[in-house]
């Protein structure tokens, strides 16, 4: 059995690299310190084809995989930019998702087209402040009236709303108490990002502030049928068509947040001369960054066989879960061993495995949490009871 990249993946591997190779850490610290979305680097992967790598060529995109997509956003956090690289544009590669699966011609064309693009941006309304991960207990409410539905409700944690042109929203048509399934009655949306009747309010945060993420509160918003995906009552279904690529996405972009992080710490080790001698020869510095790099190693090719599995139409769940959290686990060793290895200096900004720490806690924590992930896993691979 080979395991290993095709020409075609490693020419996108090295593509991307090359692009990303423009935008320096100056540009990645100025983008974080005046909260600034990464626009020229947004162009300019939309410029080169990236942001449709998974959507279909009929409406320009590339007709990808998500083991493509995965190497492409591989890349882009390796090189420097982190989760602010990822975040502008991770939701084109899993977002859409059920508009392609479940969006009528019309609607691929009228969406799709902009968004690969680049020429609009979306964001993902979701998350509520009183729900959090139990997605089925969301009360934004979406009444139906003449030609569509008025739709109000909050949604939190919606990144990239300071910049978005439109919104997939998940909303209630039907109240929870009213379903025989608690699933059942949510119904899917993509529609304009309407400022007077959505309130975008900016959340301050620890990291990866080239990337906004709100609080948003809508008030009365009017969508028109034409802007529903599917039917009525069947959008919680259409949103699980896309949570095992997230899962796969955001795992291998902390891998190489990770893999950036070890790599300047490895560059300081080699430089920095202490007692005569560069510290990446004590040991004491050397089998940390050692271990950091099998634990990136192997997160990575289990993101990589969770990829396989989803393009292959095959059951993937419990891989991709595995990945996210192997993976989230193995970032976050690695910053805080790069910081550890520069010393006093991994707290100065200058030499960045500061942002990179305060980036690697975000995939522990979102899009699900490691305790959902390892209940997950025990009753659904190990046949446990639900514990929850």
């Amino acid at each position: 059995m080979l395991i290993d990249l095709t020409p075609d993946q490693l020419a996108i591997d090295a593509n991307v690299h090359q692009l990303c190779a423009e935008f320096d850490d100056q540009y990645w610290t100025n983008c974080e310190q005046y909260k600034r979305f990464p626009q020229e680097y947004y162009q300019a992967m939309a410029k080169n084809g990236w942001l449709g790598i998974t959507m279909p060529e009929d409406v320009g995109g590339a007709g990808l995989g998500v083991t493509e997509a995965a190497i492409m956003m591989h890349a882009a956090t390796s090189s420097g930019g982190g989760y602010s690289a990822a975040s502008a544009i991770h939701i084109n590669l899993f977002g859409p998702h059920a508009i392609v699966v479940h969006g009528t011609a019309e609607q691929k064309k009228r969406w799709l087209e902009p968004l690969v693009a680049g020429e609009e941006k979306a964001c993902f309304g979701v998350t509520e402040p009183d729900a959090g991960l139990d997605t089925t207990s969301i009360s934004t409410f979406a009444e139906k009236t003449t030609g569509g539905y008025i739709v109000n409700g909050r949604k939190m944690w919606t990144s990239t709303g300071q910049v978005a042109d439109r919104i997939l929203l998940l909303t209630r048509t039907t109240r929870k108490e009213d379903c025989a399934k608690p699933t059942q009655g949510m119904t899917l949306f993509y529609t304009r990002l309407d400022r007077k009747k959505i309130e975008v309010k900016r959340i301050h945060k620890m990291g990866r502030n080239a990337v906004d993420s709100n609080a948003v509160f809508i008030d009365n918003l009017f969508v028109p049928d034409e802007d529903r995906i599917g039917e009525e009552g069947k959008g919680f279904n259409y949103l699980l068509d896309s949570l095992n690529p997230e899962r796969i996405l955001v795992g291998i972009e902390a891998i190489g947040v990770g893999r950036d992080a070890l790599d300047r710490a490895s560059r300081y080790a080699r430089e920095r001369v202490v007692f005569g001698r560069p510290i990446g020869q004590n040991q004491g510095v050397q089998h940390p960054l050692a271990e950091a790099w099998t634990y990136l190693e192997s997160a990575y090719w289990m993101c990589l066989r969770a990829a396989y599995l989803y393009d292959n139409k095959k059951s993937c769940g419990a891989e991709a879960n595995a990945a996210k959290f192997l993976s989230a686990r193995a970032a976050f060793d690695a910053c805080t061993k790069a910081v550890m290895a520069h010393g006093g200096m991994g707290y100065a900004q200058e030499f960045q495995v500061e942002r990179l720490f305060r980036e690697s806690i975000l995939p522990r924590i979102a899009p699900v949490t490691e305790q959902l992930i390892l209940s997950f896993i025990a009753e659904r691979v190990l046949d446990l009871p639900k514990s929850y």
